[in-house]
């Protein structure tokens, strides 16, 4: 079978590591061992974890904390995978079949887009709109949502864009959903990421065929620990283990004791404010600097996520300009051919301030020296 390539994640596998300046990342930067365990008697208590194989589904304990942050969910309706990208991938895997039609709300991270030409199926995009403030058109929706689709996916916050669903929008997706019998499958990963809005509400419990999928990326600044999960009726989640028992067949022992820690109501209160402090430090150094370059560059304000989307007034090519900035200035980020809009980069806002200032400077290099060729 051949596989569709996921140009981001391979990018960011090869590069991230050995760039100067990695400003292709979405979420802030991650939180120390020492600080999530927070004291000696914790640190303890964590090196006496077995490391033999843990509950496959995540323990009871670690699906009781994330249950605790929905709506009407218990332990039933939450299995605990690796990552929230193996959360999303078993969804798909359970949901798409080849041949089905997909409403797949773009630009968006691209693994579902991926999954769905790989795997066969009709793809119908629900554009954002940046004159809607990276909402969808109502209009759209009724015209992409029929009878004949199969899953809705959106990303609420959303990635690239860093936009929060609207009410409007929301309702609308609803009734789409229920009136034509879709699967909704939201992708939550950046919620609690939020900037200056309240936490984002959760697509959960509106609708029974809904399947909510998250992790301690983006928002928890917990990469490292590989635990996202997913939220469902019992019933579905028992046939997505099918799926599972394919792939990595448990947490880790060690990441599904850590992020019960981090769920812990206290402690996940202070890692979220820890969150929005770093995106409200961070953010105005990335604005003040496109303000620098009066019409040079376009954005709408991202409401969440350690990103932002923006536009840029230059007849380059988004990959060029992405591989030029690499090759040339050792900084990474993540062109908008990526999500399939040439003409826009996505920056990341999450590095402590200081690295973002520098690596700014480094794109300002750049930038300089394509205005000196064009004068030329």
């Amino acid at each position: 079978m051949k596989v569709e390539l996921f140009e981001m994640e391979r990018m960011q596998s090869m590069y991230e590591r050995v760039v100067d300046y990695e400003l292709s990342e979405s979420g802030v930067h991650a939180l120390r061992l020492s600080e999530l365990l927070g004291g000696e008697d914790a640190a303890k208590a964590f090196l006496e974890i077995p490391l033999g194989y843990p509950h496959a589904d995540g323990t009871p304990g670690l699906r009781a904390a994330v249950a605790a942050t929905y709506r009407k969910a218990s332990t039933e309706n939450v299995f605990v995978t690796n990552g929230s990208s193996e959360a999303n991938f078993i969804a798909a895997w359970h949901l798409f079949e080849k041949g089905d039609e997909v409403a797949l709300m773009t630009p968006n991270y691209a693994q579902m887009w991926g999954l769905a030409k790989t795997w066969g199926l009709k793809i119908k995009p629900l554009w954002l709109k940046e004159e809607l403030d990276w909402q969808f058109d109502l209009e759209d929706l009724k015209k992409v949502v029929t009878k004949k689709t199969k899953v809705i996916q959106v990303c609420n916050p959303n990635n690239p864009t860093g936009a929060i669903m609207g009410e409007k929008q929301r309702k609308a997706l609803l009734d789409a959903a229920k009136d034509s019998g879709s699967w909704l499958l939201s992708d939550e990963v950046y919620l609690g990421a939020e900037r200056e809005a309240p936490l984002t509400e959760s697509l959960w419990s509106d609708y029974e065929k809904t399947l909510i999928t998250n992790g301690l990326s983006k928002a928890y600044g917990l990469p490292g620990l590989r635990i996202g999960w997913l939220v469902g009726q019992p019933e579905t989640l028992s046939a997505v283990k099918h799926h599972h028992d394919y792939l990595t067949l448990t947490p880790a022992a060690p990441s599904d004791r850590l992020a019960t820690l981090a769920l812990e109501p206290k402690k996940r209160k202070q890692i979220f404010a820890r969150t929005r402090a770093i995106l409200q430090k961070n953010y105005p150094v990335l604005k003040e600097w496109m303000d620098a370059h009066g019409d040079l560059f376009h954005h709408v304000p991202p409401a969440a996520g350690a990103i932002c989307y923006i536009r840029y007034n230059m007849k380059i090519n988004s990959v060029v300009l992405s591989e030029r900035l690499r090759k040339e200035k050792s900084v990474l980020m993540v062109p908008g051919d990526h999500f399939g809009m040439d003409g826009y980069m996505r920056i990341g806002t999450g590095p402590p301030k200081d690295y973002l200032h520098a690596g700014l400077d480094r794109v300002d290099e750049l930038l300089r020296e394509l205005q000196a060729g064009k004068k030329r």
